[in-house]
């Protein structure tokens, strides 16, 4: 079986390259001794954008992983809901 976000793969790839310019640019920030405030700034947006690549591949894997799971049968449906739980519990921390 494959990936829920194979679909959207080169739209993953493109926001993950903006994140690491981002990471780029903060590096950049703290060379040039940027004011703190706007470096934290920049590391909120920075947050921000993992959160949003996080949770877009969460729903994939829901909509393609776990629906594929709770057709197949019980089992496989509650382990992927007991992943999918966890995946969760670290996006939250």
């Amino acid at each position: 079986m494959t990936s829920g976000y194979v679909s959207d793969k080169a739209r993953y790839s493109a926001r993950l390259r903006r994140i690491e310019g981002q990471v780029r640019g903060l590096e950049r920030m703290v060379e040039q001794e940027a004011y703190c405030i706007d470096i934290l700034t920049q590391l909120a947006a920075l947050q921000s954008a993992l959160k949003g690549v996080g949770l877009a591949l969460l729903e994939d894997h829901m909509n393609h992983c776990v629906v594929h799971a709770a057709r197949a049968g019980d089992e496989q449906a509650r382990q992927k809901v007991e992943e999918v739980t966890a995946a969760v519990g670290r996006l939250l921390r």
